[in-house]
């Protein structure tokens, strides 16, 4: 059964301004910053293998149920899946499943927030060639430095959580669709001339052979854990932002090529990333398992050895922000949406009162690398619980509720309605793997890591 809905926020002019939209959400810190430090925790290519696994059988299938959930309903994550429930006469506690996606990427903002102001910081500390020279004591002091402030972190948490409130506050049109048709493209370009310089720094066929010779036994139960997470933590799943910008999508614009193209694109960025970076470590006699310090402390050495390393060490910065907030505007955009629809708030008032919010709890993480460092939360920082929280627990879970939901709950006529996928074999793949193989793979890990064999 057709059912037309219009969103009252507007939607995208075209089906690649969506692409553009969901590419820069899914594009961000954990492209460019994440995927290559827990690529190097996990041994290389065998991780990249188990990812791209998961990115075709769990990531793909879920943003397409993700998206159709979104232009199905047309409204903010929790409306959305109160209208759709009540449209199947089911319970209306399915809403839950969109309040656990908008809190996932509330907290996801609190600490992306200030990650990205130290890539922020970074662009300044690049472009005075603070890198010049630098011995690895010498980095790794100015990285220190910086994260035992709290008053700086607190600076460029607050500068970036501004930036993304104001593009946020303009809407879909003026605001989100604007910004990212000409960040995306710049994002590209500066990536990609990253790798030019990447392919000529002496060590590209070992960074080559690291992240696509796979050695399994350097891959443990718990790396496969991260790659699912990253999937969905990579794709912007599971945390209410594609489904929003579902919302958005126009009625004749195909969810099944637009979500291929998305995840294809996103997939690309992050090898792309690792195929940049990890030259210039292995050029440079740098460790691989660096952690989140690669980006930070790993790569400044190096740019700060190289030729015309200011330059690309300031471009490489540039690019990271970003990525950042293309990835940021998304992750608000479902709590302003539900405020707006609900609470009848104008949007920039929405947008003030989410950011602000994001921002205080993004003090929390800011605290994490300083006075709070030695304050723990089962064992973790405050910055690493919410890491592990949201990436490793929340994101899969939610996926795996969408899942169920579109599979299980959504009535198949509906849903063939709403995906119009013409073919019918095409049809069937994904409505299998949404049924049994992605429930069945997140839950899997899951059981193994309650046994505690990962």
């Amino acid at each position: 059964m057709s059912v037309t809905r219009e969103s009252m926020h507007g939607q995208w002019s075209t089906r690649w301004a969506f692409i553009l939209a969901a590419t820069g959400s899914a594009v961000g810190l954990g492209n460019i910053w994440k995927f290559p430090y827990i690529t190097g925790e996990n041994g290389g290519g065998a991780f990249v293998v188990v990812y791209l696994i998961c990115i075709a059988v769990i990531g793909i299938p879920i943003m397409m149920a993700e998206v159709m959930i979104g232009r199905r309903g047309r409204r903010s994550p929790i409306n959305t899946m109160r209208a759709l429930a009540k449209e199947g006469r089911h319970h209306p506690n399915w809403q839950w499943l969109g309040w656990a996606g908008v809190v996932a990427g509330f907290l996801i903002l609190s600490y992306y927030s200030v990650i990205a102001g130290w890539a922020m910081a970074y662009v300044f500390r690049a472009g005075s060639s603070a890198f010049v020279g630098a011995t690895a004591d010498g980095i790794g002091t100015i990285f220190s430095d910086l994260i035992s402030d709290p008053e700086r972190l607190l600076a460029w948490h607050t500068i970036f959580m501004v930036i993304t409130m104001a593009v946020v506050s303009r809407g879909v049109a003026k605001g989100l669709e604007k910004a990212v048709r000409y960040l995306m493209p710049a994002l590209l370009v500066l990536l990609l001339l990253l790798l030019g310089y990447s392919m000529n720094s002496g060590a590209f066929a070992e960074g080559v052979a690291f992240m696509f010779a796979p050695n399994f036994s350097a891959l443990s139960w718990n790396g496969v854990l991260i790659a699912m997470g990253h999937a969905f933590f990579t794709l912007s799943l599971g945390m209410g932002a594609i489904m929003v910008y579902g919302s958005y999508l126009p009625s004749d614009a195909s969810i099944a090529k637009t979500s291929v193209i998305i995840a294809l694109a996103d997939t690309g960025v992050a090898l792309i990333a690792g195929l940049a970076i990890f030259p210039i470590v292995f050029a440079n006699g740098l460790p691989t398992g660096s952690g989140p310090g690669l980006i930070f402390q790993t790569l400044p050495l190096a740019f700060g050895h190289m030729p015309g390393g200011t330059f690309f060490g300031t471009l490489f910065f540039v690019l990271l922000v970003f990525a950042a907030w293309t990835s940021a505007i998304s992750l608000i955009e479902p709590a302003v949406t539900w405020l707006v629809e609900t609470l009848h708030m104008d949007r920039i008032k929405a947008s003030v009162l989410t950011g602000f919010m994001a921002w205080f709890i993004g003090i929390g993480t800011v605290f994490s690398f300083n006075i709070w460092a030695n304050n723990k939360v089962f064992g973790m920082t405050f910055f690493d619980f919410l890491d592990y929280l949201t990436a490793n627990i929340m994101l899969p879970l939610g996926g795996l509720i969408i899942a169920v939901f579109a599979g299980w709950v959504m009535v198949r006529g509906t849903v063939k309605d709403e995906l119009q996928i013409r073919n019918p074999r095409l049809f069937q793949t994904w409505y299998v793997l949404v049924r049994y193989v992605t429930p069945f793979a997140v839950v899997l890990v899951f059981i193994f890591k309650l046994r505690g064999d990962i």
